[in-house]
């Protein structure tokens, strides 16, 4: 066992040339919700003080990088013809009838992910990808207007300010962007993004008196007209476009200078890829809430589903695990406010409050009564590994599930390793199935926890602050055996560990492939009260220099899931086919040859 144990040498630190005015974040964009609340795991995920360095999602069809960018599968090799069938067209149309259903409702989180879901399937079918761009940009604007400090910004900024907001976020596009920015596609996509805010009611409720609303069909005509026979090539040919737009809006719709201006730099910043956006600054605040590991709210994660909340986690010692909220509860009523009388964003942001505040909650549990309860929001530390235990005592195979990559997991995986060695561990199983990420620098660490050398991860940038090569170390590496469990919502950090583990042959990985995530994002803050923009810097590759972006880390094992458990909880192994696969696994590599 004492072979097991790691090095007696001081945990190694990374001695690859870092920025130390920035930290790395990597998640991949999923439309969960956490519901301290504090944010949305994207995102979901190489910065200057005010950045975080993040690899994160969803994919955003329509593009100008789109097709760099798609979470799909592989690309066919070469000399393979692909032969779409009609069984095939009948399953795309019935996703864009089952989406627009969704977007009649105005469920647009629910819909983002349903046309994610089908793009990853089908990534070539131009429809379905453009009612993904479509309903990415509704569900931006819904949840700005949903947003506190975003209607701050609106009340605070004048039109001055924002103006030279958007001049300042085009040349952080300029200067650190990992590509060369298209000027006139980030114009055309604000452009876009007011047309979409002009549909929505919480829109025009902030904006457009009454009488003006039959002069919006009238307006969007003639702004495309004003803007059309512009080449905008140039970052202020974009900015005189834009001070442009928002004097004719206000002219002719009486809307404030400053919404329009906030909706051509959103749009700006979505058109560049599928993970740069502009952050509000409460959504800057839920970004270092998601790196800390801690915020002030209830502990619950939550998800879209039929219109409701669904409850898919209770976080342990949380303040609604102590209430007796339970993972698949669903939660119809907050503080007396039904929730079907709300967008699944706005009845989410119901349960926002102070520490110290109350929220009365209804929640159904399946096949029981409604049932009241009342829970205070305290701050609420989060796990990043959890059910660490011995699965087979005889054998000594222990298992930990990696939640996510954030500042307290070294700390939180040292203190479960060394519990599973004190329990007689002879192999691991470390599971990030569901993990969308974290930290790229704790990546890095938890890998080289494993590994004594070579190349963790490399990444590669338009600048040549953003090239980074990260090489595991002998000292504190644990030789224990290795088994890692991955899925389709393994992401960027988990990707970047079970990629390193597989390509130096230092575990075998189970599962299915992963979800193909493989990008640096920096998240730049902007001045006091002015949020941040989330920006793409550099691309990510395995130890062997292969890019994870489309491809995704591919298992020695191929194991497919029947149904997937519910994050934060170990499926019994009975029904668990990955699982299983695992143990046995594990088995086998203890067992004497």
């Amino acid at each position: 066992m004492a072979d097991f144990l790691p090095d007696t040498n001081d945990t190694a630190t990374n001695d690859t040339a870092t920025n130390d005015t920035a930290l790395s974040l990597i998640t991949d964009g999923t439309m969960r919700r956490t519901v301290f609340l504090r944010g949305y795991l994207l995102l979901r995920p190489a910065l200057l003080l005010a950045a975080i360095a993040l690899l994160l999602g969803p994919f955003v069809p329509g593009s100008s990088a789109a097709a760099d960018w798609s979470p799909i599968r592989p690309p066919e090799s070469a000399g393979t013809t692909t032969i779409t069938i009609p069984a095939a067209r009948a399953e795309i149309d019935a996703r864009l009838q089952q989406g627009q259903q969704l977007e009649v409702e105005r469920r647009w989180g629910e819909a983002l992910t349903h046309y994610e879901d089908a793009i990853r399937r089908y990534p070539e079918n131009a429809d379905l990808q453009q009612r993904y761009d479509s309903a990415r940009l509704h569900y931006d604007v819904v949840r700005r207007y949903g947003d506190r400090s975003f209607h701050e910004s609106l009340t605070n900024f004048s039109s001055g300010d924002t103006l030279d907001l958007y001049a300042r976020i085009l040349l952080k596009i300029q200067a650190h962007y990992v590509d060369v920015p298209d000027w006139q596609v980030l114009v055309d996509r604000g452009r876009e993004s007011l047309e979409v805010a002009l549909g929505e009611p919480s829109f025009l409720d902030h904006h457009i008196p009454p009488s003006k609303r039959a002069d919006i069909e009238s307006f969007i005509d003639e702004l495309r007209r004003t803007l059309s026979p512009r080449a905008i090539a140039t970052r202020k040919a974009a900015a005189d476009a834009v001070a442009d737009a928002a004097t004719l809006a206000n002219r002719r719709l009486q809307i404030s200078e400053v919404s329009v201006i906030l909706e051509f730099l959103c749009g700006a910043t979505s058109a560049l890829d599928p993970y740069s956006s502009y952050l509000t600054p409460d959504q800057l605040a839920e970004v270092h809430a998601q790196i800390d590991g801690n915020f002030v709210g209830l502990g619950i994660e939550l998800k879209a589903e039929d219109g409701e909340l669904l409850i898919v986690r209770v976080i342990p010692g949380s303040p609604a695990k102590q209430g007796g909220i339970l993972a698949n509860d669903r939660i119809v009523s907050v503080d007396g406010h039904a929730t079907a009388d709300y967008s699944t964003d706005e009845a989410a942001n119901l349960l926002q409050g102070k520490e110290g505040s109350v929220a009365n909650l209804v929640l159904v549990t399946p096949g029981k009564p409604p049932r009241h309860l009342s829970v205070q929001r305290r701050r609420v530390e989060v796990p990043s590994i959890d059910d660490a235990k011995i699965i087979d005592s005889q054998s000594g195979v222990g298992y930990l599930k990696l939640l996510s990559f954030q500042k307290t997991t070294c700390r939180d995986l040292d203190e479960a390793l060394w519990k599973l060695h004190r329990q007689g561990m002879k192999s691991l199983i470390i599971d990030v199935r569901g993990n969308p990420g974290g930290l790229l620098i704790t990546g890095v660490e938890v890998s080289d926890k494993f590994l004594d050398r070579g190349v963790i991860v490399s990444t590669r940038g338009r600048s040549l602050q953003e090239d980074f090569t990260y090489t595991a170390h002998s000292g504190g590496t644990w030789h224990v055996p290795l088994v890692v469990l991955i899925d389709g919502d393994s992401a960027s950090a988990a990707e970047i560990f079970a990629g390193a583990i597989r390509e130096h042959r230092r575990g075998t990985v189970v599962g299915d492939r992963s979800y193909g995530k493989g990008t640096v994002q920096g998240i730049f803050e902007l001045a006091p009260r002015h949020g941040g923009i989330r920006l793409t810097t550099a691309k990510f590759y395995s130890p062997s220099g292969r890019p994870y972006s489309r491809v995704g880390v591919q298992p020695d094992m191929v194991v497919h899931e029947a149904a997937k458990p519910i994050p934060g909880q170990t499926p019994p192994t009975n029904i668990d086919a990955v699982m299983t696969a695992a143990v046995q696994a594990a088995r086998d590599t203890t067992r004497p040859r």
